[in-house]
């Protein structure tokens, strides 16, 4: 990391704070949204898609402490975040858990088949652009100050980008061809990304440098 001067450091940490906020606000946009049109259209990837959006929230909170504990010169996690991290790590897993039940109860038939979501599929379009667009802002600011919260926190953004993806392939596969199966198995293709999540909050974030 290049030498910046302590203004030009003060700027750029309250510009990440800034993309890490932006990327808070969305979450909770996108989990409204999708848990609405999710209920809506019985989608399961949508419903699932907008509990994760919420678990987002909380591990983007306990991101910001980080930032701002780094900043402070202070590299010892304490005990309270850790806690924090274990216990959405472990919603996590009971999300990808709640995910599995649900999407083969729906492929199986005992749960109506998922409708056609116009509103779906506009959210997770936009949510890809603007993830997207924070994972680049956040990653520049990360390698001029560098900071490896920074840094971990894009590459959690990077991780929406291919959730937005997987749930994008399923909403639009019964838009336009009536495959409503292919919403459940959407569904299914978040849970490697939650295990992911839940791994990393119970064990341990790994954030070397790469």
């Amino acid at each position: 990391m290049n030498e910046i001067d302590p203004k030009a450091q003060t700027d750029l940490d309250q510009k990440a704070l800034l993309f890490v906020w932006i990327g808070e606000i969305w979450n909770l946009l996108e989990a409204g949204v999708a848990l609405w049109s999710g209920v809506a259209a019985g989608s399961v990837a949508l419903i699932g898609f907008g509990l994760d959006s919420i678990l987002e929230l909380a591990a983007g909170a306990i991101l910001i402490w980080r930032l701002q504990t780094e900043w402070q010169d202070n590299d010892e996690e304490s005990t309270a975040e850790r806690k924090a991290h274990k216990l959405v790590g472990i919603t996590f897993f009971v999300l990808a858990g709640y995910i599995l039940v649900q999407s083969i109860a729906t492929l199986l038939g005992y749960y109506p088949e998922p409708q056609k979501t116009t509103a779906g599929l506009i959210l997770i379009v936009a949510s890809a652009i603007v993830m997207t667009i924070l994972y680049f802002k956040k990653m520049a600011i990360a390698e001029k100050i560098g900071s490896r919260a920074l840094r971990a926190e894009a590459k959690e953004t990077l991780v929406c980008d291919l959730q937005d993806l997987t749930v994008l392939v399923g909403l639009g596969a019964n838009f336009l061809f009536g495959w409503w199966w292919a919403d459940p198995v959407a569904a299914l293709g978040l849970i490697p990304f939650l295990v992911k999540e839940g791994w990393e909050g119970v064990m341990g974030e790994d954030d070397d440098d790469d």
